[in-house]
């Protein structure tokens, strides 16, 4: 059943020669794929050597009942032990994701419902930067424009962690928060307390680990510089500091002005624009393949309404997972593991209904 993992092992001490060579950590970016691939086999290996031990541990207790009936009754425990050994080495052999590892690029929008859609992005972005805390994770804003309530017509929040081990990566996590969020509640600006529906959209872009891994022509880039302006279009800034960046070959646009420097601004654009690039590239990629794994739980679609957050009912649902609880309050304080992992769940069962061929 496990055949593969010779194999894996194999690679897994092969990494190991590699990682004590101190050539290798003069590439930092090798050196970091490097380490989460040897940290993703460490795991198989551990569960392998478990599962292993397991089935010895099986075995020697069947043959000891035969003479002394008193060992037999430890084979169920034993049995048990083994099967989930099993069970969790299936799973880690599920083929991963190869941007697990990586950090996160995410932009909230405001969508449908004018100064509500904006206020609940706001909210988003909040949930998302006490999870990211939850998790040890380091958080910057990269760029945002504020409605005149308070709200973000759209915001974009760098998201990163310092975990070799790619299943506890950021990208691994929030890869699945791409798409449509809908808002049942009463807004502040209802007066007569009824309760409005609106929508709040996200993008999700693994980031590029170094400028070099995606390859951009200064030639395709046009920039432009302007001034800051803050809700209501105000000028907040006397200088030309605000940069819009637009690639030619694509027609992707990203415009920065949180900062007061032209040059920060400026950086922190070409971050973006690499993580738009990097998605792109791969949606192509996937496209083109045609055997390529289409996941039920994260599509491309990014108009896809992925779950709805009932206030009046202190109810969340994850329209693809079928994940609902009454715990609202505390996931828009950043309690979103429970969601996430359903997610989670939902994937792996996916790819291992292909690799067992239930699919």
């Amino acid at each position: 059943m496990f055949e593969s993992v010779a194999v894996l092992l194999a690679e897994h001490e092969e990494l190991q020669n590699q990682l004590a060579d101190p050539a290798i950590h003069t590439d930092a970016v090798r050196a970091k794929k490097i380490n989460r691939r040897y940290a993703e086999l460490s795991q198989i290996k551990a569960a392998y050597e478990h599962w292993h031990q397991a089935g010895q541990d099986l075995g020697a207790a069947k043959e000891l009942a035969k003479e002394d009936e008193s060992f037999a009754a430890e084979v169920p425990a034993l049995e048990e032990k083994l099967a989930l050994s099993q069970e969790k080495l299936r799973r880690l052999l599920i083929p991963r994701d190869p941007d697990d590892g990586r950090d996160v690029i995410m932009e909230i929008k405001g969508g449908e419902g004018g100064a509500e859609s904006m206020l609940f992005a706001a909210d988003l972005l909040r949930m998302y930067l006490h999870y990211a805390e939850s998790k040890g994770w380091k958080t910057e804003i990269l760029d945002s424009n504020e409605s005149d309530l308070g709200g973000y017509k759209d915001v974009q929040l760098a998201i990163k962690s310092n975990a070799s081990d790619p299943s506890q990566g950021v990208w691994a996590h929030l890869k699945y928060e791409g798409g449509v969020h809908r808002v049942q509640r009463v807004p502040v600006t209802e007066s007569q307390g009824r309760i409005h529906t609106s929508t709040t959209g996200a993008l999700v872009f693994p980031e590029v680990d170094e400028p070099e891994e995606i390859e951009i022509n200064q030639n395709d880039l046009k920039i432009d510089v302007y001034r800051s302006s803050g809700p209501g279009g105000q000028s907040v800034n006397t200088t030309d500091s605000a940069v819009r960046i637009t690639h030619l070959p694509t027609g992707i646009v990203v415009s920065m002005q949180n900062e007061k420097s032209q040059l920060q601004n400026r950086e922190a654009g070409m971050r973006v624009l690499r993580a738009r690039l990097l998605a792109l590239q791969q949606e192509e990629q996937a496209a083109a393949a045609s055997d390529a794994r289409k996941s039920q739980i994260r599509t491309m679609d990014r108009s896809e309404r992925i779950r709805t957050y009932n206030f009046p009912e202190n109810r969340i649902a994850d329209h693809r997972t079928g994940f609902k609880a009454y715990n609202l309050d505390s996931v828009m304080n950043g309690a979103l593991d429970d969601v996430i992992a359903s997610c989670i769940s939902f994937d792996e069962e996916e790819r291992l209904a292909e690799l067992t061929g239930d699919s």
